[in-house]
């Protein structure tokens, strides 16, 4: 869990303390390392678990507050979002029944947390990303008013110096501009942590980077964002733009984003990764530290390094380094950011074991796994079973390249069941946790592979309103009935609860898919568009897509049947014909007040517009199939 208790990004004289004890710090971890006071020869795992609040309407629910004041429970903190959840579990010796024991556990907070929801109107949810996500709930008024996150948008946009820009490319596209870091609210993960001792962490951290690929591609749950398909784990993509800094400048320069999956292999120590990561990112945030570190060391307590820990939670690595006090004794541990959290308990401790599995044997079984692989192969993997999931083609050792299934099937499951009995897990734990990933993968029925299927079912019916909603409804029916994810029917339209919900907002039901001209082209073309694509209207909009006019049916109508159409001055640009003093409207407009608009203004069509760009459109077509499906409703009933 990140440090909260910051202040806003530091500067001048104050920038020059904070980023002395960041130094002072290293250097008392130089001292740790090379003495007795780190612990050794104990392995603990322990999680993160984040998660979404929805309302009725399965849209995200901002009550993060309300419910963490009804709930009291210190386990459970916020996130950036007010939508956003994170619980964090003890953590536990690795041994016996401790893959069982956290299910168990997590079972308990969320069956807790879902209750408080309920009383509020709301649920929870484990996903990935929240299908019915849209771009209007990641305003900074959904984000939790804590001065670290505030602090965290201010130093990350001021050095990105300009708006955030995502652009990702699956089988549809999203280009998204935004004013601030709560893109990151988009995501939620299942982050799990494993204990090493200092003379060992760099050969297990290099194993941890190569099983990140295979573990991912079975885990895949985040398929959508806002409407689009993408990547099968598109949270990868997500959360690296979402917090990239990096500025548009000359190609010859290097410059690492503060989410990466890492630049080369670690060589002998973990101070290589704090140490260029010191090297290459600004300090965000900073506090005043009360601790020298050295003195207590000299104390003989093992320092808590607070002004490391600080920096070290605003460097996103995909397998981040940490280290960490429990009981007084200093520690070290990977923490695995990679998995998502969904589809539920049961599929999260199962991608977890096998990663645990992974690690544990391949330290027994390799000596350096650099022999075995190339970073670079490793690294091409990771993005390979993003974009892919279990479809992905990757390479593995010995430089050949498996499908995830067959290397997951074959290979990696043995290899995962011999690292969990070397590190006494319960026989009947490793069964059933190894089985699960083994079924989700022959069947190939993931998180993403669910959602898309479902998708695919659906695509003749109801609205991409509705079908969103329908895939978050079913997500939680089948939660609750704690089945895992490759026993899942597919989503079906009715799971949402009826049609209403999905139309009180002119974004939910708003065409997107506009056909438009601009003002100097010929009205032929308008002409045209109307008779191919039967619509009556044609929006008007410049090179930067800002709403200039309006072109409709009728009118065009009359001015090609009057006295000017028949002049022989050329084409006609679209300027003469189009109207523009327009009645619009914005995505968060009600639908009722959309229709009150249309009868008082005698209109059959209201653009979408935010921020002066045109988004959408809505007809009265759109309201007809409303009322019909109004009609239908109350037939049945």
């Amino acid at each position: 869990m990140g440090q909260k208790e910051t202040r806003l990004e530091l500067e001048g004289a104050e920038l020059r303390v904070f980023t002395q004890a960041l130094l002072r710090d290293v250097r008392a971890l130089e001292a740790l390392l090379a003495g007795e006071m780190i612990e050794r020869g104990v392995r603990r795992i322990g999680l993160e678990q984040e998660l979404f609040l929805v309302d009725q309407e399965w849209r995200p629910a901002p009550i993060a507050l309300e419910l963490l004041e009804k709930l009291d429970d210190p386990r459970v903190t916020t996130e950036i979002g007010r939508f956003n959840l994170e619980c964090n579990l003890r953590p536990l010796i690795f041994g016996g029944n401790c893959l069982s024991t956290i299910e168990t556990r997590l079972h308990g907070i969320l069956a807790a947390i879902d209750a408080q929801a309920q009383d509020l109107g709301a649920r929870a949810v484990l996903t990935g990303i929240l299908p019915t996500l849209r771009k209007s709930d990641l305003s900074l008024q959904n984000m939790i008013p804590a001065e670290r996150y505030y602090a965290l948008n201010e130093a990350l946009t001021r050095l990105r110096g300009g708006p955030y820009t995502m652009q990702i490319k699956g089988t549809d596209e999203l280009r998204v501009t935004h004013d601030s870091v709560m893109l990151e609210a988009a995501n939620a993960s299942f982050q799990v942590h494993f204990q090493t001792g200092p003379e060992e962490f760099a050969r297990l951290y290099n194993i941890a980077l190569a099983v990140s690929a295979p573990v991912l591609a079975a885990a895949v749950n985040s398929p959508l964002m806002l409407g689009r398909r993408l990547w099968h784990e598109t949270r990868i993509a997500v959360f690296q733009q979402s917090i990239d800094t990096r500025q548009s400048i000359a190609d010859m320069r290097e410059l690492e984003p503060r989410v990466s999956f890492g630049r080369k292999w670690v060589d002998d120590s973990v101070l290589e990764i704090f140490k260029e990561d010191i090297s290459r990112f600004k300090v965000l945030l900073g506090k005043a530290i009360d601790e020298d570190p050295l003195s207590e060391m000299a104390s003989g307590r093992a320092p808590k390094l607070k002004a490391l820990q600080l920096f070290n939670s605003t460097v996103y690595r995909w397998n981040r380094a940490c280290y960490g006090v429990n009981d007084g004794i200093a520690h070290l541990r990977i923490e695995n950011r990679v998995l998502p959290a969904g589809p539920t308990v049961l599929d999260e401790v199962a991608n977890a074991a096998f990663w645990f599995g992974l690690v544990s044997a391949l330290a027994n079984e390799v000596d350096d796994v650099r022999d075995e692989i190339a970073f670079d192969a490793v690294r091409t993997n990771f993005v390979a079973a993003a974009r892919h999931g279990i479809d992905a083609q990757l390479e593995w050792f010995g430089g050949r390249t498996w499908t995830a299934q067959e290397l997951i099937l074959t290979q990696l499951i043995p290899v995962s069941e011999r690292g969990l009995r070397a590190g006494g897990i319960d026989e009947a734990d490793i069964s059933r946790y190894l089985e699960t990933i083994r079924h989700r993968v022959e069947s190939r029925q993931t998180g993403a592979a669910w959602m898309l299927g479902s998708l695919t079912g659906m695509q003749d019916q109801g609205s991409p309103e509705e079908r969103m909603a329908a895939l978050v409804a079913a997500t939680v029916a089948r939660q609750t009935d704690q089945i895992p994810v490759h026993e899942w029917r597919r989503a079906s339209l009715t799971e949402a609860g009826g049609w209403k919900p999905s139309y009180l907002r002119v974004e939910q039901y708003m065409s997107t898919d506009l056909l438009t001209v601009r003002e100097d082209e010929p009205i032929d073309l308008v002409a045209n568009l109307m008779d191919w694509h039967r619509i009556h209207h044609v929006p008007v909009e410049d090179n930067e897509h800002r709403l200039v006019g309006l072109v409709s049916h009728r009118p065009l109508l009359r001015f090609l049947a009057g006295d000017e159409a028949g002049r022989d001055d050329g084409p006609i640009p679209v300027s003469r014909v189009m109207a523009r003093e327009l009645v619009t409207v914005g995505p968060e407009t009600t639908t009722l007040e959309a229709i009150d608009r249309m009868r008082k203004h005698r209109i059959s069509c209201l653009p979408v517009v935010q921020d002066d760009r045109l988004i959408g459109i809505v007809t009265e077509h759109d309201f007809m199939r409303i009322a019909g499906q109004l009609l239908e409703e109350m037939l049945r009933e």
